[in-house]
């Protein structure tokens, strides 16, 4: 958010990056809202919902008779977006062949309508979000390195779900009341140990998956006490094999500053503060990737309320 605040009183372009159902459009709209164009109109193009036959025509907009069933003149999204924003969303997604033509729009900010010679001239703030690796994409011929650079003028990274627990409580409380005041309902309590499943879950769908998780336990509730419908683990649906180098790294790493921290995890030297994360959020990776102290390690006297808790035992948080 602090970066958010930042960006959002400049013009400048901004890259959001992150998994599918982060809210990379809650930020864009949040840039948009902190920034000095907030009275004027936020457009959102999709590139991945919209056919690409179509996107072209909806970005760009074209004349009459520009292709066959183009009956009357339309305005596209980017001439829609002047002296406002344009939300770019799946920016990966847009194809090759008209990348060049976006590329030049935000260049010279200018552009033709299809099937039209007249250059129109625009003024608008670009936001674009991507849960692909464009950079990958461009060492494989996908994306322009061009284009890449200019989307990624201020890049901002949103984290998964599973890498800020510490928000889970609050975001569900936050739906059950929203759903709730929709639903005419009432719920005031929420039972600890189906709290304790909402933080442990992997959430591969992140804030939208935890959204509606809630949201179906609130149609079926019918106390005060939200009945929570338990999330399921939702197997790798992706054509491409699931990679587990990441997860192996990761678990390589925390063992090593867990090593050379003789297994103390808070406090100004503990393994932690290293890492760069909250103990609690630390707490949970381990949790998560199975690493547990072992037996023959012991932490110093002075530092056993922080040592980390054995394989044998439980872990809080």
């Amino acid at each position: 958010m602090e970066q958010v605040e930042t960006v959002a009183r400049t013009d400048a372009t901004v890259l959001l990056l992150g998994e599918t159902g982060t809210g990379k459009e809650v930020f864009a709209r949040a840039i948009h809202n902190l920034s000095s164009r907030r009275d004027q109109p936020l457009v959102r193009a999709d590139c991945a919902l919209i056919p690409a036959g179509l996107l072209e025509s909806e970005l760009f907009g074209h004349e009459r008779g520009a292709f066959t069933g183009a009956v009357a003149r339309s305005v596209g999204r980017i001439e829609l977006a002047s002296k406002g924003t344009l939300f770019l969303d799946e920016a990966g997604d847009i194809p090759l062949e008209l990348q060049s033509k976006l590329l030049r729009v935000l260049q010279e900010r200018e552009f033709e309508r299809l099937g039209s010679t007249r250059t129109i001239r625009v003024d608008f703030r670009l936001v674009a979000a991507t849960n692909r690796n464009l950079l990958e994409m461009v060492g494989h011929g996908q994306f322009r390195r061009d284009l890449y650079y200019r989307l990624s003028v201020f890049p901002i990274e949103i984290p998964p779900l599973r890498d800020r627990v510490d928000d889970i409580p609050v975001l569900a409380w936050h739906f059950v009341n929203k759903y709730a005041r929709r639903m005419n309902k009432r719920i005031e309590k929420i039972l600890p140990e189906d709290m304790e499943a909402l933080v442990n879950h992997g959430w591969p769908g992140n804030v939208r998956e935890l959204q509606n998780v809630v949201e179906r336990s609130v149609v079926v509730s019918t106390g005060t006490t939200l009945a929570l419908s338990r999330p399921t683990e939702t197997k790798q649906i992706d054509s491409r094999p699931a990679s587990p180098t990441l997860a192996e790294a990761e678990r390589e790493l925390i063992l090593h500053v867990l090593q050379n921290t003789h297994w103390v995890l808070g406090g100004p030297h503990g393994a932690a503060v290293r890492l760069g994360v909250k103990r609690t959020t630390l707490l949970y990776k381990m949790r998560r990737l199975g690493i547990g102290r072992p037996p023959e390690e012991t932490a110093p006297e002075k530092e056993a309320a922080e040592k980390v808790p054995s394989r044998n035992s439980t872990a809080k948080v």
